[in-house]
């Protein structure tokens, strides 16, 4: 079999070290992939966002099964295009990928089903908002419509910061058309958990929990990134919790979309609130989330290709997906200055022996050599019995990996250690 994976990230490294798990997969194309992914893979440089040439690759080459890991070819339409053209897709359709393309869309869908998120109001324009602010109680979370790489998230700590939020968005235009609407919601507070699922459209079925750290800086300090590193299982996250979230929360969300003309296939991401009311939703992706994927995927026992199709065939309540009963802790490692501005174009070494997975993001190849080529470089992962055992593993890990204005974070998994005790 030739098996596609659109994207050119962590995520996508950790997907297709899991595919390769697959002997009948002969061929992985990475499209564009990255220096590090072409250790795995045969990187195709065309954009994950270049619909028409990805469909021309996968029919010239005659690819059998295609994997569209990003937000944005996914709110395109990469599978709907790749599925016109033949090519079997893991991922949801154009219309279902709006659940992450759409912040208004996805606050308007759980509030008219019912699902417990926080609550909001959605303004297309910059003067209401900051009227509507001005009596809004502080902390409030400030979120553009739409996609803007992770970073169109600002919670605001008074009035000031919420109207200079605003106004960021909504005038400067900081994120584009994805700022045409604002969505400015209450602060909750809580343990934070991620939880990614594969669904048919029918079936729900969980990955392990997770736990990210979003901030920049030791001591959750420092400004937002698209996440430092992760663990997995997320201690706050029981089994009585997860009873709650699949009656309350996976289930009706999936009812909802279905009821909505918009059935999600392919991997549907939860990124939850634990408030003292109970589980709540902050976020959906449409995909899988990045780093979690990176510490999720490594304690998958079953085959991902098997599940893949599964979840598009809708056969997922027929297919077994196991985990481990293990833990998986993720460090990742970053150009120093990072997420503002850094340097690239250092080389990175790994020692040989190392006793750990290492998923590389943001690197290429030149020269033969390996150089570090973005923000977030790569990340550690490290698999154990169990989570402090996993932690300990990952940075000693760590130490094996060198790059000139190497960076990262000392405290990984330190919340969820303090949770076990």
């Amino acid at each position: 079999m030739k098996i596609a994976v659109v994207g050119g990230g962590g995520r996508e490294h950790a997907i297709i070290k899991k595919l390769r798990e697959n002997k009948e997969i002969e061929k992985i194309y990475a499209l564009p992939g990255n220096g590090g992914i072409a250790a795995d893979a045969e990187c195709v440089d065309i954009a994950a966002t270049d619909l028409n040439e990805i469909v021309r690759f996968a029919k010239e080459n005659t690819v059998d099964f295609a994997v569209v890991a990003p937000d944005d070819p996914l709110v395109l339409g990469a599978v709907d295009a790749l599925e016109a053209a033949g090519v079997p897709c893991f991922g949801p359709e154009k219309k279902a990928a709006i659940i992450e393309g759409s912040k208004v869309f996805s606050k308007n869908l759980m509030k008219k089903y019912g699902i417990p998120t926080a609550r909001y109001e959605v303004f297309t324009d910059s003067a209401a908002a900051l009227d509507y602010l001005e009596r809004a109680k502080m902390p409030a979370v400030i979120k553009a419509d739409g996609l803007a790489l992770g970073k169109g998230v600002i919670i605001a700590q008074d009035h000031d910061e919420a109207s200079a939020a605003v106004r960021t968005i909504m005038e400067d235009r900081k994120f584009g058309d994805s700022g045409s609407q604002v969505v400015v919601e209450e602060f909750l507070t809580g343990p934070e958990v991620s939880v990614l699922s594969f669904t048919d459209g029918k079936t729900v079925v969980p990955m392990v929990s997770s736990m990210d750290h979003k901030r920049a800086r030791d001591n959750d300090e420092g400004l937002n990134t698209g996440g430092m590193g992760t663990i997995a299982p997320n201690p706050y996250y029981t089994a009585e919790i997860a009873e709650r979230c699949m009656r309350e929360i996976f289930l009706p969300t999936i009812e909802a979309m279905n009821a909505e003309g918009r059935s999600f296939k392919g991997c549907l991401y939860f990124g939850l609130m634990l408030t003292p009311e109970g589980p709540k939703v902050i976020e959906y992706n449409c995909r899988f989330g990045d780093p979690e994927t990176q510490v999720v995927l490594p304690l998958l026992k079953s085959d991902l290709l098997t599940v893949m199709r599964a979840c598009r065939e809708g056969t997922l309540a027929e297919t077994p997906v196991e985990f481990s009963g293990g833990a998986a802790c993720c460090v990742v490692m970053a150009s120093d200055g990072y997420p503002e501005r850094y340097e690239k174009g250092y080389e990175i070494s790994v020692d040989v022996g190392i006793d750990a997975d290492v998923f590389v993001a943001g690197a290429k190849l030149e020269g033969g050599r390996l150089l570090t080529n973005g923000g977030r470089v790569l990340g550690v992962t490290a698999t154990a019995a169990d989570l402090p055992v996993a932690v300990s593993k990952a940075y000693e890990q760590v130490e094996k990996v060198r790059f000139g204005n190497a960076y990262y974070r000392h405290d990984i998994g330190q919340r969820a250690l303090a949770a076990l005790k």
